[in-house]
């Protein structure tokens, strides 16, 4: 089993309470309990399963709240006037928050009550996502269409066609008054109010996942620690699932749903002005993670050891024939416990020694750890493959709505149905590889070759799947331009349009877009009442063929349809790169030092932080921000881009999937490359050694091999 947290040689301490906890029905003859125990027995809160259930349903609604902001990252933008750069920097902060306090809160573990110190932490993920929600409270409510007078309906006179002689001067009047300083004070507040919500969230987060492994390992017997902490991880990664799945629900909700103004709104979702109610997500995840902290507050700082093996799990791995009964971690437990045990590293580096000893220690053996080339190669492939995948899991959805013309809801939707579930399998298909055909070091290599090698051919179709940019009078250019997309058409006459106004028509003849009805000449607006839902229509456009009637909102998309097979490929790849995670984990177990393998494990989990889920949200935001043909403005400042080039979109955001996915492939070239120069020269000592003897080497890593040793 994994090493136990605290002194070395030194058990446990429990207290009076805690060392009555120890009796049961076992321990007395004939199964005659004494009162004590019996009250004892009553209480679940001394029970390892229990503790067990309450940590995996803390940990999904943890990772749910972490990830409800890249469902909705596209609707924050929208909300708040921001560029996906600001927003992937968001998204990063989680991280921020997370790697500075790991190694602090970590040292200190030994000496705290773990389940409460994870109760704290919880309670501060809730209040974090709690704070995450205010800035919709304080703000004003949502104003989609700016330019129309508070007292007047949204989308009614203010975006039509006026005489310049009817209108007031000046006429930008109206976005001038909402220019004051205090709006723009309140826009800072709120962006202000994100980032240290994302920061607490990732500080919340610090002690949930390592002190919850360790406080599993020492109570749990030997043989069941493997289940739980499988059935930990199964139940963990869940919550990336459900909180796209949320997101997916709370986007179909209109973001004001609280203060809907009188007689309604006349927006659907597929509205490009629409924004949903990113705000309850984040409510629904922080009383999810409230209600999972209180049990924590009840545990014992120590329990009794679990005593008895759970005979199920014993026939499921035949026990007696494998690695756990002689005392040492099998590839199936590692496997099972390395995607949660990754933030445990820190913990078991230096517990008996004092915070200087700990600081002048620690960069000494990260030196030494690095100069191991097998640890460098996996630790830099799992970076661009984490890079990579945080990339993907902020911007996909995004990605999705522009290409394909499809509802943030649908979107999330796709992807928590289809790409999480994709990569659990992959994760879960290469554990059971690991194990099952007992796979060494050399062949790990391969396997981890071949994965990341079919996931970038699969990436080839996707720089072809895509749609073509709308045409939008006064933005896009063409050759032989079409009558309505010059900048400034004569067909719309003395038209007075607000320029920061945005209420896209579609003519549905020519499939040009506009930026409001006024730029088409529109003066007159005209609402079908349905039994469901009006449908808003303007009619008497001059620069519209026979004058309309056109409809409200963008032109549809020829080519939604490719989102599936878009999707299709993009799960498809997840799993082969999920099918890299246990067999790269293992070339680090087996690479590196029995007395390090903890260390490296922890300056895995710092590094992939630092060097991928940091920094890759902004550099695919900035490289989202490149391909923006019309951005809004905001009070003189750069808002959020209303309209993107399609084809430089595509080849940007795919392109640096691309990148990343070729550094891990030619890293995997070169850990095998190595792999295969190692074995070659210990076969060569061994037949010089021993002339004579043509001895074949198994192509499994027993128990009596070094862990140091790489052999195929």
């Amino acid at each position: 089993m994994g090493p136990r947290i605290g002194p070395v040689g030194e058990e446990p301490r429990m207290s009076d309470k805690d060392t009555k906890a120890m009796m049961s029905t076992e321990d007395i003859p004939q199964g005659k309990a004494s009162p004590n125990s019996q009250d004892l027995q009553r209480s679940v809160f001394y029970s390892i399963k229990f503790f067990v259930l309450c940590h995996s349903l803390l940990q999904l609604a943890q990772l749910m709240i972490s990830g409800y902001l890249k469902s909705s990252i596209s609707t924050v933008e929208k909300r708040f006037g921001l560029s996906s750069q600001t927003s992937g920097l968001l998204a990063a902060f989680n991280e921020v928050g997370n790697t500075a306090l790991i190694v602090f809160v970590s040292y200190f573990g030994s000496r705290v009550h773990r389940p409460r110190l994870i109760g704290y932490g919880a309670v501060l993920v809730a209040l974090a996502g709690l704070l995450m929600s205010l800035p919709h409270f304080i703000s004003e409510p949502y104003r989609y269409d700016r330019a129309s007078p508070v007292d007047m309906p949204q989308d009614f006179e203010a975006s039509l066609c006026r005489s310049e002689t009817l209108v007031p001067d000046p006429t930008p009047a109206p976005s001038n008054s909402s220019c004051s300083s205090y709006t723009e004070t309140q826009h800072l507040a709120v962006v202000g109010i994100m980032f240290t919500a994302q920061t607490l969230l990732g500080v919340g987060g610090v002690p949930i996942q390592p002190f919850g492994i360790s406080y599993i390992d020492d109570f749990a017997h030997n043989s069941n620690s493997p289940l739980y902490l499988g059935i930990l991880f199964a139940v963990t990664m869940m919550g990336p699932g459900m909180a796209y799945g949320l997101g997916g629900l709370m986007l179909r909700l209109y973001v004001d749903i609280d203060r809907m103004p009188e007689g309604g709104i006349s927006l659907t979702s597929k509205d490009p002005r629409w924004v949903g109610a990113w705000w309850l997500g984040f409510l629904i995840s922080a009383g999810a993670v409230a209600l999972a902290a209180v049990p924590y507050f009840f545990f014992p700082r120590e329990m009794p050891k679990e005593k008895h093996e759970i005979r199920f799990w014993r026939k499921v791995l035949t026990v007696s024939d494998s690695p756990v009964s002689k005392g040492e971690d099998s590839p199936s437990e590692q496997s099972l416990r390395e995607p949660l045990e990754k933030q445990d590293g820190l913990v078991q580096i230096a517990p008996d020694l004092t915070v200087i000893q700990f600081i002048k220690v620690f960069p000494r053996v990260l030196l030494r750890t690095l100069r191991h080339p097998i640890f460098l190669l996996v630790v830099l492939s799992q970076v661009c493959m984490s890079s990579m995948v945080a990339g993907m899991a902020t911007f996909l959805p995004k990605f999705l709505e522009r290409q394909f013309s499809v509802t943030a809801s649908y979107a999330n939707l796709l992807i928590g149905g289809l790409t999480i579930p994709s990569a659990i399998i992959g994760i879960v298909v290469g554990g059971m590889l690991v194990k099952r055909l007992h796979l060494g070091p050399m062949r790990c290599g391969a396997l981890c070759l071949l994965g990341a090698l079919f996931c970038l051919l699969l990436s080839l179709p996707l720089f072809f799947m895509g749609c073509p940019t709308h045409r939008i009078a006064g933005i896009t250019h063409e050759p032989g331009n079409l009558p309505g997309l010059e900048q400034f058409p004569a067909c719309r006459g003395n038209c007075s349009c607000p320029l920061d106004d945005f209420n896209p028509i579609c003519d549905p003849s020519t499939h040009v877009e506009y930026l409001t009805p006024c730029q088409a000449g529109c003066t007159s607006r005209v609402v079908q009442e349905a039994l469901d839902k009006s449908q808003v229509f303007y009619a008497n456009c001059s620069c519209v063929v026979g004058g309309g009637p056109v409809p409200a909102g963008s032109c549809d998309s020829a080519c939604s349809h490719l989102v599936l097979p878009f999707m299709f490929l993009v799960s498809l790849g997840a799993a082969l790169a999920s099918l890299t995670h246990t067999p790269s984990f293992m070339l680090i177990l087996r690479g590196v030092k029995k007395e390090d393998k903890t260390l490296a494990v922890g300056i895995q989990f710092m590094l992939l932080r630092v060097l991928a889920w940091m920094p890759s949200p902004v550099i695919h935001g900035s490289a989202i921000d490149t391909t923006c043909v019309y951005w809004a403005q905001s009070c003189g400042r750069r808002a959020v881009c209303r309209y993107y080039d399609h084809d430089l979109l595509r080849n940007r955001f795919v392109g640096l999937q691309f990148f990343f996915k070729t550094g891990s492939l030619a890293c995997f070239a070169l850990i095998l490359a190595i792999l295969r120069q190692q074995d070659k020269e210990e076969r060569t000592q061994v037949t010089v050694s021993i002339p004579g003897l043509q001895q074949q080497q198994p192509l499994v890593s027993g128990p009596e091999k070094k862990p140091e040793e790489f052999r195929a």
